[in-house]
């Protein structure tokens, strides 16, 4: 059972100042390709899973993004960590 909650925001600097956009399509392609849940938000992507996997996931896009050729790359990432952690259950009463 998953124990963390990762929200991730990543911020390409691109070769030659395009939009950033297709980029970030593509670190949110890796995260659909690990198979953890997740939702997408207008700012920032949350993944629920366990630490290590998580881990691993932010330094997979962002290889990804140095792949593809970005001069640079930011990872805004914040965790919530606890036993049974879940996205529904932390808010299911806004919902």
């Amino acid at each position: 059972m998953a124990d963390t909650l990762m929200s991730i925001q990543i911020i390409p600097k691109t070769p030659n100042g395009e939009d950033v956009i297709p980029y970030v399509d593509q670190a949110i392609a890796v995260i659909q390709e690990s198979g953890l849940p997740y939702v997408v938000n207008p700012l920032d992507t949350t993944i629920e899973g366990d630490m290590p996997e998580l881990l691993a996931l932010i330094d997979k896009m962002n290889r990804k993004m140095m792949a593809e050729g970005v001069v640079s790359v930011i990872s805004q990432v914040k965790f919530y960590h606890a036993p049974a952690a879940s996205m529904s259950e932390l808010v299911k009463k806004y919902r």
